[in-house]
């Protein structure tokens, strides 16, 4: 017996180590990108354009990527804040219109209910440039062309099917007899989604707003199309003006900044709610 319990442990060793390896190079295998182009963008303006390897040949590092990059456009830090307004916006909208919506989906009976449910979702088979024209009319006649509001609006109108979706699949998960219990001791429809509800399905409104976040800051196409001034544009419209640069030389440098600047945040919001996110994710999967 002593000597098949050590071989088992030896083969539990050997496939832990094992996977650690795999696990290890798995990590290496995403995270070296990002690791070069973090150091990319403190490279010297003189040294951008040299491959990124070997790092020992850097004459030190300088921070003249992010200098340039402020000045482009109406400088980093205006179209950041256009960027954030945007997407808080988009996320503050899409979280409360949705959490309504699910929960009149999952609780009430109406009309056609299924058949509604159905429509909003099948607007997730239609590509959104297909209907930028008709929206780019819209907020034209109704005076929003060419601002933060406008695409904000669109945006959420965007990210609402997925997001009612997501949401009813919350509600769903939570069993009728606790909501029948708090009605019991009183609570009325909104405080009871306020105060009971809400905090059981705090999973699946972290992932509607960490989707809402994450494509309302990197969403590029419709900003293009929608904002004209300069003072209104986003930070990936901005990197158009940095990846084209002036007389046609390419500050690689700045462009690197660039896309610092642009992923922290993207990683900031998801490794402080990646916990929430993996439950939001799986809510209404099991009942």
């Amino acid at each position: 017996m002593t000597g098949r319990t050590a071989l088992r442990a030896r083969r539990n060793a050997r496939r832990a180590a094992g996977y650690h390896v795999a696990g290890a190079a798995i990590v290496f295998f995403f995270l070296a990108p990002f690791a070069v182009m973090l150091m990319a963008s403190f490279r010297p303006r003189s040294e951008t354009a040299l491959p990124p390897w070997p790092l020992s040949g850097m004459s030190g590092l300088s921070v003249d990527a992010y200098r340039a990059l402020d000045t482009f456009g109406a400088g980093i830090w205006h179209h950041m804040l256009n960027s954030l307004i945007v997407s808080v916006a988009t996320v503050v909208l899409t979280v409360a219109i949705s959490l309504l919506a699910g929960y009149g989906f999952s609780r009430y009976r109406f009309p056609f209910k299924n058949v509604l449910f159905v429509l909003i979702i099948v607007t997730l088979m239609i590509p959104f440039q297909s209907i930028l024209t008709p929206l780019f009319i819209i907020l034209s006649k109704l005076g929003l062309n060419n601002s933060l509001l406008g695409l904000t609006l669109v945006y959420v109108t965007l990210q609402l099917p997925f997001s009612v979706f997501m949401m009813r699949n919350a509600f769903d998960a939570v069993p009728k007899e606790i909501e029948e219990a708090a009605r019991i001791d009183g609570a009325r429809d909104l405080g009871l989604l306020a105060r009971v509800l809400f905090p059981l399905v705090l999973p699946g409104v972290v992932t509607v707003a960490i989707f809402a976040f994450l494509n309302a800051w990197n969403e590029f196409f419709a900003a293009l199309v929608l904002l004209s001034s300069n003072d209104k544009f986003t930070l990936p419209v901005l990197m158009t003006a940095v990846r084209s640069s002036r007389m046609g030389a390419i500050d690689w440098g700045a462009v690197q900044a660039g896309v610092v600047v642009m992923v922290i945040p993207c990683l900031l919001v998801f490794l402080l709610l990646q916990r929430f996110y993996m439950r939001g994710l799986m809510a209404g999967a099991v009942k």
